[in-house]
Order: structure tokens, then sequence, then C-alpha cells
């Protein structure tokens, strides 16, 4: 009875052991890290020790022993101490992995492994009963901590139990077990009554309700998945990590936004053959396409039409379409959660990329320098790359000079504002498209002349015109028109943007558009800066900051000296006041 209780005290003690251990590897992964877990930690292996106040540790390298040693020794002892505060030393050794042979004695046949382990298990509540009996130091320790679940191990050598249980699967597995065992199962074998066959009729010839297999679960193309034959329980086959690159980052685009819906005139002619071109089949002729032109001017309309084209000539092609925003946004929420490689490798997969509105990164640094690099890596690997914004590259504000030199080594083309007869071609292509309204011409000639800026307003006033006529049961006629419109009518006449002044700026005094946001402090250049600072003041809604920063990223205090400037000159200058009139009219008109 000596020998038996301590060898169950072993037992429970290597027990014990085995879940601190089980523990301590939790803890370990996740403090260390997949990566570090993975090549390092995972190898390590627990000796079975009879020791309370000592660990063993075994790794199958020298090299990972020393690695190990210098990093997590410290580390180990105090997660060992944490769970079982006896333990003094924790010990990292070299040791090989082994598999420790079969062994079966020649005195006795070979005993299944599940009459072994209900031997053991009757056994253990037998030494249970007994360190009940008997208190020990170790038992008083561990009455401190939360009950752990001890678990049944057999009266034979450690190791070689540990070996069966892992090598379950292997066909008729046995251990070595002592004399005194195997003789009382020999016993119990002699002594058993043989279990009497079942008749045929005690064979049941359905399966009960409770255990019938579950039907199999129907996928959303309504296809049954094939489940594993499991009595009570289905299993779905798995399905694939990574989805078919067919079926991958399909655009959101907008299905009326078709080059065949496209206006075309002078002022967008160079963009519009520029965007057919880019969606033909084939190697592409240039690359990036960079189009800028004010708001409402068409551009987003080219990017859906681009990626329509090309995905009906390349289905296979994998097209994504983003705003610069999205961009952002994704790539912000790629490194809070530690996967930017995922984010990297999406978007420079694609065949076809488009980013609307690039003048929203401006000043964003981690996100100008992501991409920058997505963008080098489409143009050298040959793919089709559209950006947008609401200007020319180099006007572009608190972007990375990289960027604009790769954007503006690609086709940069504008979009003009529509003029009349282009706003009433996009008009009279609107009518098309609602047959059953009746609006008179005077009517278009009202809207086309009175919204001369943006084409998204201009389809908007005849939408609501069309809607409330409907709504109301009221004739189409200019008085209707003139009280539905009311507030666009008057808001189209005083609305004027810096983009507007500096243009007319630079047409009246025979510049470029450059010259507006560059350096430059010669007479010729710099008074015409002032004067559009000046009219940028007086006519828009703008603070002096965003007055500055439209003008080559200026201070407010050289907008201020700019204003003071322009007003004494106006009183003293009969030429700068002639010019400084000539532009009010033009830009009030």
């Amino acid at each position: 009875m000596g020998e038996m209780c301590v060898t169950n005290r072993q037992s429970g003690m290597a027990s014990e052991q085995a879940l601190a251990w089980a523990r301590v590897r939790a803890s370990l992964r996740e403090s260390a890290g997949p990566r570090v877990f993975e090549q390092w930690l995972k190898p390590i292996e627990l000796v079975p020790s009879d020791d309370a106040e000592s660990i063993r540790l075994a790794l199958p390298s020298a090299f990972v022993t020393n690695w190990v040693r210098s990093h997590y020794a410290d580390r180990l002892a105090m997660e060992f101490q944490r769970v079982l505060p006896d333990v003094r030393l924790v010990s990292i050794e070299t040791r090989p992995r082994t598999t420790p042979p079969v062994v079966v004695t020649a005195q006795t046949p070979p005993i299944p492994l599940a009459e072994v382990a209900s031997l053991c298990a009757a056994g253990d509540r037998v030494a249970s009963g007994a360190r009940q009996l008997v208190p020990t130091r170790r038992r008083t320790i561990a009455s401190t901590r939360p009950v752990m679940p001890r678990i049944a191990t057999p009266a034979a050598p450690a190791p070689a139990a540990v070996a069966q249980a892992r090598a379950a699967a292997a066909p008729a597995p046995v251990v070595a077990v002592p004399p005194s065992l195997a003789a009382s199962v020999a016993k119990k074998r002699a002594t058993a009554k043989p279990t009497p066959p079942l008749a045929p009729a005690a064979i049941p010839t359905a399966i009960p309700a409770e255990i019938q297999p579950v039907p199999a679960p129907m996928a959303r193309d309504d296809t049954p998945v094939t489940p594993r034959p499991v009595f009570g329980v289905s299993i779905p086959a798995p399905e694939p990590l990574i989805a078919p690159r067919a079926a991958m980052d399909r655009p959101a685009l907008d299905p009326r936004l078709t080059f065949n819906r496209f206006v075309v005139d002078s002022s967008n002619m160079v963009a519009f053959n520029a965007a057919c071109a880019l969606a033909e089949p084939g190697v592409p002729r240039f690359s990036p396409l960079f189009l800028h032109g004010g708001t409402g001017q068409g551009k987003t309309h080219l990017m859906n039409a681009i990626g329509h084209a090309y995905q009906a000539a390349v289905p296979s092609a994998q097209v994504l379409y983003m705003s610069a925003e999205r961009f952002m946004f994704e790539f912000v929420s790629a490194l809070r959660a530690r996967d930017t490689h995922a984010f990297k490798a999406r978007l420079r997969s694609a065949d076809l990329l488009m980013i609307d509105d690039l003048q929203f990164i401006a000043g964003k640094g981690s996100t100008q320098e992501e991409f920058f690099h997505t963008i080098n890596e489409i143009v050298l690997n040959g793919k089709r790359l559209v950006i947008c914004a609401d200007r020319a590259p180099q006007a572009l504000d608190a972007i990375e000079p990289r960027i604009v030199s790769r954007l503006s080594a690609g086709l940069v083309a504008d979009i003009k504002a529509p003029n009349l007869a282009l706003r009433r071609a996009i008009l009279d292509r609107k009518m098309a498209d609602l047959p059953d309204a009746v609006v008179p011409v005077e009517v278009i000639e009202l809207i086309a002349a009175r919204i001369n800026t943006n084409i998204r307003e201009l389809e908007g006033a005849l939408n609501r015109v069309v809607a409330y006529a409907q709504l109301t049961g009221q004739r189409v006629d200019m008085d209707f028109a003139v009280q539905t419109l009311g507030d666009t009518l008057r808001g189209a006449e005083r609305r004027v943007t810096i983009d507007d002044i500096q243009k007319l700026v630079t047409q009246f005094f025979d510049l470029k558009p450059l010259d507006m946001v560059s350096a430059r402090r010669s007479r010729s250049v710099a008074r015409p800066r002032q004067i559009a600072m000046y009219l940028a003041k007086r006519l828009t809604t703008r603070s002096l900051p965003e007055i500055g920063r439209k003008f080559g990223g200026r201070d407010h205090s050289t907008v201020i000296h700019a204003v003071r400037k322009i007003e004494q000159l106006r009183d003293t200058d009969r030429e700068i006041d002639s010019a400084v009139r000539v532009l009010l009219r033009e830009l009030e008109a």
C-alpha cells in the first residue's frame, strides 16, 4: 500500500506539472506572438519529474536551447512560480526527440490500453482516499489554489503511458505492466462470463429519432453541402479561405454612368478619348491617366465608364474603384489590425485601379507613403491606373513631390466647365430619359443659361422642375420654373469660386495657372496674384487661411497684405483699378 501511495503521489505531481505547463504555454503564446511562439517556444516539451520544486524542459537542438535560455529563462521561471509556488528551479536542456519502444513482456500476453486505463482509474480512487488520510505539505499548499482537474494515470512508468496515449491511433496499442497487475487482469478474464450474442429480434431495425442523422444543410445557391456521416451532428464541407479571383473586388460601379451616356464637347473631348483608349484591352498606351476638373464636371462619370468598358472587354480582370478617403480609411484600419499585407495585396493585384478625389489625402504623410508605393507598383507592372482630382497635379496642396512627379509622367487631361451648347445637350439627353415629362424649350434655355458651372446641379434642377410638376399636377412654364428654382437660380448667380478667379486672372494677364501658386516674386506675376487674392476675399466666403492655401500654401498675413495693397493701388493707379473693374464685372455677370 505504501508503494502505491508513493506511485500515485508521483503521478498526481506529474499531472499538476502537465496542467501548469499547459497554462504557461497559453500565456507564452499570447504574450510572445504567433511568429516567435511557433518558431522558438512550441518545440519545448515538459520532462516528467517527481520533484515538486523543479521543472525540466527539453528542446530538440542545442541552438534552440541556447536561444530560449537567453531570452525566456526568467520568463519561464516566473510563469511556473505563478502557477506552482513550490517551484524553485526551471531547467532547460537539450534532448533529441525519441519515440519510446513498445515493451511487451514475454511472461504475460499484451493487455489492451482500455483495460489498463480502467484498472488505473480504480487504483487512483483508492490512492485519493489514502491521500485524504495522510496529510502532506504538498496537499496543504495545493488547497490554497483553485482546484484543478486531475488526470488518471496508469501505475506503469509515466513515459511509456504517455507514449501509448499519443499512439492511440495505431492499431492495438499495448503497454508493459507489472506482474501483479497482469495477474489481476488474467484473473478477471478467467472469472468473467461470456456475453451472449443478441438475438436477431433484439437488433433494432431503425435508428431512434433522437440519434437520426441531421439532414444535409443547403448552401446559398440551394445545392446541398456534403456532410460527414456523424450521428446527431452535421459538419458541412469547409468553405475555401480565398474567394475565386473572378468574384473578388467587384467595384460598386454606377450602371448609368457609361460612355454611351457621356455627352462629348470640346471642353471634355481629350479626357473622353483618353478614357476610351485606356479601357481598351491589351497593353495600355499610357498609365496613369490623371483627370482633373471642377466639382460636377464629369470625372466620376468617366471613371465609372472606364470600369464598365474594361470589365466588358476583359471579364476576368480585377477592377477596383475607391475614393481617396476610402483608401485612407482602409489603410488606417489595416494598420490598427496589423494586417497591412492583405491591404497591399488587394490593391496591387488589381488590373485596373481607380482612385477619386486625390486631394483628400493632402497632408496625410503615412497615407501618401502607402499611396506612392501602391501606384508605383501598379505602373511598374504595366497595369492601368486612373486618378482624379479637382486640380492639376502641380497645383495640389500638401502632396509629396514624388507623387506629383509620378502622376505627371502619364497623361494629364483636364475637363473644363461646360459651355452653353454642352449644357443644352446635357439637358436634351436628360429629357430623353423622361419620356412622360413635358418641359418647354424656354425652360430648358433658362436652366442652361443660369446654372453654368456644375453638371450635377444642372441635372438636379431639371429633375426638380419635373418632380414638382408631377406631384402638384401643374403645367411647366417659365413662372413655374422660376418659382420652383428660385433658391437655385439665385445661388448660381452669386457663387464664385477661387478656381474661377485664378483662371480668369491668368487669362486676363496672359499668365500660366502655375504662376498663381508659384514662389515667383517678380511684379509681372506678384501683382496679378495680389489682385486674385483681393477678388477672392471680396467675392467668396473663404477665410484668409483658406485663401492662402489656395495660392500655394501662403500665410494669411500675405493675403491681408495683398488686399490692402490692391485697395491702395485702386486709388492711385488707373490701370490697376480698370483691370479690377473688368474682372469684377466678368465674375459677377
